[in-house]
């Protein structure tokens, strides 16, 4: 049985590191030079691997619909492509926990706008509070409101919903139910400002577990869903009749009838559940409710199906099957809006055999099954299924009946049927986004076809990635769904690691003399927790555990294939020769120690453990402590080996209250060197050498600068260009990091959420030398000015400017004049003005150097009437650019 995890492990770790106060300045460190360099960044593409909680369609605009997930931000469907546009890679390291999404809002009177309410965690695992996002252009840019408390985009209860609402006939009024006791909210002013509806009665009473002392389980769900009935308001005011839904086994469900000035719990409402969602069928009068006796997305035991009449107070048991007869929670509730009678509902925590949708014609008189028993265990499915396009998630299963794979689903607590088209269907898993588009033909007693619709949804939580030398550019250790092997990035691969197949892979190594040796470890609930290929990853098999092991911890590959080390959790470090049949307890070093190997002596390792380094020369039989002093005190530390260089040792961590950068070893470890002018460092990687270079490149997740960010550096850290930018931040980057060794400036990035991205420079291998002093260009330029999207009266614009000159840019002013009176009205990555058509963009203060060969990038959004033609001429300071 695969149940989606909860992806704390990372989180905590993330949270950790920036939790306390900035350390004290005892001294000025030496200034760093930091360039730019324009990437184009894409996913290796998994397509889904998360939870997606949330799927919204607007109410008034054709084929225009969100999905939210946990912990991997908000997406935006494209019809055209079928695919879905990620929204919040903007979110940056400092604001990580604003890639969580606890509800989202599409406005039904202005389709143009939409909403999301943000924050992962309501304990201390999240040191941030939450926000509403809001967003004028459908998501390509956003405007902020902090909110005074925090919210769970990743807690338990997040696939109740939505939270968040807005008012259908005064689209200027929101409502945001919150969890933690901090009530109803409501804004007047589009989301601009927000402020507690204090007459509101009750914040909510069921926690999943009181007693856990983290805060996890024990926060109070609070205001899980708010529902406006549109029938009893009038364009430009403000809706009489709104539902409220809370996290309390009792009291449910409240009402207001005067647009909020005063509320009352539901009369004659059943006890005993809560009410996951609230849907209302204004046409026929009904509101539908969907209740479990547990908050989800895991548990649920019983659960049941309500109607409530809205003219008459009648409440009506329409539960498709006896409460003793139910194993699990309702969630998933929709209804048709082109045929209101038409209603839909699913059995989100049926783990085993499988997730149920329920179908009803008639209002909830009467029911049909996705799928039913012929004679047990033989099933009868009314879908077929073809996952051809994400076959891995069959998980390379073998079930027993009733189980089948793929399965149908499970965690399937949403799922909209399309308000403009009864045929289309979407609905959320623990894995994907399925989706359906003969949805009718189950009416008509034949079968509809459920397919993945998730391209370009990327949700997978990373934990380690190597790129090797030979064989596959790309191996990635990944929460939830293991990890993949890609031989093309640009598809998906045919099925994630197996024998054994790890619920998280938490660490994995190649032997560098021999990339055909691959060892990965991981989390499983029973079984070995380590594994071996002889052929890159392409096929594995299972090694021995020694005695004690509970979690994968990390894993080193020697240079030449022929031995391990491994820190597992549970136990000590542990070494082995060939392929873990038995493994021996090392010495000298403490469990949970990170161990990797180095990348030429096949006998030597290396370890890291609260502040202190640990070396092996003897095959990680014997360890001994470096005399190495100044590291990092905690254990937020990651480090590598250079590959060809014998005790070439590069090591990055630390946390802000104490010692926090990026050191470098040319000794085995024996003494570190910090590098002067990086802040702060997480993660390290080695790709490869740039043209001219005898150094391999560098790419670490770093703050230098003062500038968070990805860099790259071809000269052994003296000199920094930033590769990423203020619309590519991913929330959080300090798990994993690799270049390729095979193609210079790619760079692989581990985030937290959003997949693996791979950035491409648009360079030909500069880069390392320090910017010219002359702030003026010296040489010619070229532009290439792109629409990436476009509506009624907006659009969204992508700029590259590139030096096409000999000398390099220590400053930039690009100008440019509208065509058509175009007005910028957002613009990210430089500063602008603009006086009537004319635009004046100049470089901030982190992307004024520009090498020669290089590019910067910036977007902007704007506004347009009548017609938005491209501008013809750019000049950089007079001097007239080349148009892309």
């Amino acid at each position: 049985m695969r149940r989606t995890r909860i992806l704390t492990t990372v989180l905590a770790l993330a949270a950790g590191l920036l939790a306390g106060a900035p350390p004290a300045l005892a001294a000025e460190r030496p200034a760093v030079s930091v360039a730019a360099d324009t990437y184009t960044w894409k996913n290796a593409r998994i397509d889904g691997g998360g939870f997606v909680p949330g799927i919204v369609f607007n109410r008034t605009e054709k084929d225009l619909a969100y999905a939210r997930t946990d912990i991997g931000g908000a997406y935006r469907w494209q019809e055209s492509t079928k695919t879905w546009t990620p929204l919040l890679d903007h979110v940056g390291w400092d604001d990580w926990g604003h890639t969580g999404v606890v509800s989202l809002a599409s406005d039904a009177v202005d389709p143009d706008k939409v909403y999301a309410a943000v924050g992962t965690y309501t304990n201390d695992w999240d040191p941030g509070n939450g926000a509403v996002l809001r967003s004028s252009d459908r998501g390509a840019s956003w405007r902020k409101a902090d909110l005074p408390f925090k919210l769970g985009g990743n807690m338990p209860g997040r696939g109740m919903g939505e939270r968040l609402a807005v008012d259908p006939n005064r689209n200027s009024v929101l409502y945001l139910g919150a969890p933690s006791g901090k009530g109803l909210w409501r804004s007047t002013d589009s989301g601009a400002t927000w402020s507690q509806v204090t007459n509101f009665p009750n914040v909510g009473t069921y926690a999943q577990d009181p007693s856990d002392t983290s805060g996890y389980a024990s926060d109070n769900q609070g205001i899980v869903w708010v529902t406006f009935d549109e029938s009893t308001g009038t364009s430009g005011t403000a809706t009489k009749t709104v539902y409220v839904g809370v996290a309390d086994k009792d009291n449910a469900v409240y009402r207001s009838t005067d647009a909020g000035a005063t509320w009352q719990r539901l009369a004659g409402q059943p006890t005993g559940h809560l009410a996951h969602k609230g849907v209302l069928d204004a046409e026929n009068g009904f509101l539908y409710l969907a209740y479990s006796d547990k908050g989800g997305p895991y548990d649920g035991g019983k659960g049941r199906l309500w109607r409530y009449a809205t003219a008459t107070g009648t409440w009506t048991d329409i539960s498709p099957v006896a409460e003793a007869d139910t194993y699990y929670g309702f969630s998933g509730l929709t209804v048709d809006r082109q045929r209101p009678g038409t209603v839909m509902a699913t059995a989100y925590s049926s783990w085993w055999p499988d997730t149920q949708i329920f179908r009803s014609t008639d209002s909830g008189a009467t029911w049909t099954k996705a799928w039913d028993y012929t004679s047990y265990p033989v099933r009868e499915n009314r879908y077929t299924m073809d996952v051809s396009s994400s076959p891995w998630l069959t998980w390379g299963a073998n079930p027993s009946p009733p189980e089948q794979t793929p399965k149908l689903g499970w965690m399937t607590e949403s799922l909209e049927i399309d308000p403009f088209d009864s045929d289309r269907m979407m609905y959320g898993t623990g894995a994907t986004v399925y989706g359906t588009e003969n949805l009718t033909d189950w009416d008509r007693g034949g079968k509809f076809t459920i397919t993945p619709m998730v391209r370009g949804l990327e949700e997978t939580a990373v934990n380690d990635l190597i790129s090797p030398p030979s064989g596959a550019p790309l191996l990635s250790a990944l929460g939830d769904v293991g990890g993949f092997r890609h031989t093309d990035l640009t598809k998906v691969p045919a099925m994630m690691y197996t024998q054994p197949n790890f619920t998280s892979t938490t660490s994995l190594d190649f032997a560098e003399g021999n990339p055909n040796t691959v060892v990965r470890v991981g989390n499983l609930d029973s079984g070995p927790h380590v594994a071996f290929s002889t052929d890159n990853g392409a096929n594995w098999f299972a090694g021995t555990d020694p005695s004690g092991v509970s979690g994968g911890g990390t894993v080193a590959a020697a240079a030449d294939g022929s031995r391990f080390v491994w820190s597992p959790q549970g136990t000590g470090v542990h070494h082995t020769t060939g392929f873990g049949t038995s493994w021996s307890a090392s010495s000298g070093i403490p469990a949970g120690a990170v161990v990797e190997s180095d990348r030429v002596d096949p006998k030597t390792f290396y370890g890291f453990k609260s502040g202190k380094f640990y070396v092996s020369t003897d095959g990680g039989a014997t360890f001994k402590e470096s005399a190495a002093a100044g590291l990092p005190a905690g254990d937020s530390v990651r480090f590598k080996a250079l590959p060809g260089g014998k005790g070439d040792v590069w090591l990055a961590g630390g946390a802000p209250d104490g010692a926090y950068g990026l050191w470098h070893s040319t000794d085995g470890g024996a003494s570190f060197t910090r590098l002067p002018g990086v802040d702060q460092a997480d993660a390290i990687g080695f790709g490869k050498a740039a043209a001219g270079a005898s150094y391999q490149t560098l790419y670490t997740s770093a703050k230098i600068g003062g500038v968070r960010g990805i860099f790259r550096s071809t000269d052994k850290g003296a000199t920094w260009t930033r590769v990423n930018d203020d619309a590519h931040q991913w929330g959080w980057t300090g798990a994993a990091i690799t270049g390729d060794p095979r193609v210079y400036g790619r760079v692989y990035v581990a985030t937290n959420g959003r997949g693996v991205v791979y950035g491409e420079t648009s360079g030909t291998g500069g880069g390392g030398t320090e910017p010219d002093p002359d702030p003026q260009p010296t040489g010619a330029c070229a532009v290439t000015y792109k629409v990436t999207n476009q509506w009624s009266d907006g659009f969204q614009a992508d700029v590259r400017l590139t030096n096409t000159g000999t000398g390099a840019w220590s400053g930039w002013s690009l100008n440019w004049t509208f065509p058509n009176g175009q007005r910028i009205s957002q613009l990210w990555n430089a500063e602008h003005t603009q006086a009537g058509s004319s635009v004046t963009v100049k470089n901030t203060g982190w992307n004024g150097a520009v090498a020669a060969g290089s590019s910067i990038g910036f977007g902007f959004t704007g506004s347009w009437s009548g017609a938005n033609p491209h501008p013809t001429a750019f000049t950089v300071d007079g001097r007239s650019c080349a148009v892309g």
